[in-house]
């Protein structure tokens, strides 16, 4: 995980535009609020929408691995008390049974299986008895390049971005991301795979309906303790 983690603290491509990325974190806001909740968001990233989110719950934790974005994420939401920025070691150091919701999307992707398992530990140590853990934007087997060129045009499409798009597609085949993706590759696990991969952690998992953010293609998983 850590040379992705050095990409997303670079000045990275991952967004075709600035409306690109301040609609992906919108999307992923109305898909993970949960009122009056001590939420966990795990390798949450830019969290751009952190604070429509914080509005409605009693609390919210941002850990994020990449030191860069971490700082940024502690400078820009300082004034919001109900907001908490800290790293993935400091997880391991909260409390037990602390925490009503986490939310891990489109994360386990860069991770190895191992780094998942031990994620999973620590999120399941977390979470109150009874309480749900989102893991969303997973990469299924057979699902390459081709989809998420498609699911991010009929984004764009939508919200009146295609121009900047299309730019940007051709601007990150030529970038550092693909050679990445290329040379390192994605974490890809079928239904039944992170299923069972979240019952080996103490999960009931199932499938969610739909996947959380735009590309219909991945799955969601929602798990209890």
């Amino acid at each position: 995980m850590d040379e992705w983690i050095d990409y997303y603290d670079s000045t990275h491509t991952i967004y075709v535009s600035r409306r690109h990325r301040d609609l992906h974190f919108e999307v992923i806001a109305r898909d993970i609020i949960a009122p009056d909740a001590v939420l966990l968001d795990y390798a949450c990233g830019e969290a751009l929408s952190a604070a429509r989110v914080a509005d409605a719950c009693a609390t919210l934790y941002l850990a994020e691995p990449a030191p860069g974005v971490r700082s940024r994420l502690i400078a820009h939401f300082a004034p919001n008390t109900k907001i908490r920025v800290c790293s993935l070691d400091d997880l391991r150091s909260m409390d037990e049974n602390s925490v009503d919701l986490v939310v891990m999307n489109g994360v386990a992707q860069y991770m190895t299986p191992e780094e998942l398992d031990s994620a999973f530990d620590v999120i399941h140590r977390l979470l109150k008895p009874f309480s749900r853990f989102v893991l969303g934007d997973n990469l299924p087997p057979g699902v390459g390049m081709t989809k998420d060129v498609l699911a991010l045009l009929r984004f764009a499409a939508t919200h009146g971005f295609l121009r900047d798009a299309l730019i940007g597609l051709i601007n990150t085949a030529l970038s550092d991301y693909l050679l990445l993706r290329n040379r390192i590759g994605l974490q890809r696990y079928s239904e039944d795979d992170m299923i069972a991969k979240l019952g080996a952690a103490g999960f009931r998992a199932t499938r969610a309906p739909r996947n959380t953010g735009y590309n219909p293609w991945r799955m969601t998983f929602v798990a209890h303790h």
